[in-house]
């Protein structure tokens, strides 16, 4: 699981102003290039925003899906970006003398992402996360979502409920490991064979 921290210049409260505002999105998220519609129930548990992925016209229609929302401390989402795959986002703020440090943690769960050994793609969605996190903190830190929660973006009981730790199957285990020993055995023979 790939982990990325920085420190934002602003309190917890900031910052899931701008997670509740789903048209947002695309502003904090690399890889997002255009929101199409922000359902009904985001940012609650269930809640879907209905983005795409991509540089024009080369775009993929996805969406994302909330599976906990328990500001100021906790936001889980899982997005779609077929054909890579879903992957699993918890975003953790926590207070910091300088306003609060915001932690991501992501993780392929499904699709070919999740064949690709854990250590390789934790390298590619690292690097693309700390520009995540330099976006969303100009965003928070600017009060793009607003200084506090609108009172419609309130936890429910229901969102507090901790999301379930996705696992990878044996499959994608043996996969990932085929990804990584296939070519370092080829290599192997071509240079035994000299």
């Amino acid at each position: 699981m790939s982990h990325t921290s920085r420190i934002l210049d602003c309190p917890p409260d900031r910052v899931f102003a701008v997670f509740a505002d789903g048209w947002l999105f695309p502003g904090w998220v690399v890889g997002a290039s255009r929101m199409r519609e922000v359902g009904d129930r985001w940012p609650h548990v269930g809640g879907k925003l209905h983005h795409s992925f991509g540089i024009w016209p080369m775009v993929l229609d996805d969406e994302t899906t909330v599976l906990q929302w328990d500001p100021p401390h906790r936001f889980v989402i899982q997005p779609k970006g077929w054909p890579i795959g879903e992957a699993r986002v918890a975003v953790e703020v926590e207070p910091h003398e300088r306003g609060c440090v915001v932690h991501l943690h992501e993780q392929a769960v499904t699709g070919p992402g999740a064949l690709i050994p854990v250590w390789l793609l934790d390298i590619g969605l690292h690097i693309r996360n700390v520009e995540t996190l330099r976006r969303l903190a100009h965003l928070a830190e600017g009060g793009a979502g607003g200084i506090h929660l609108v009172e419609a973006a309130e936890p429910t009981p229901d969102d507090r409920t901790p999301a379930e730790s996705p696992k990878r199957s044996v499959f994608a285990k043996s996969v990932s490991v085929l990804v990584v020993a296939a070519p370092l055995l080829l290599l192997a023979r071509v240079f035994r064979g000299r």
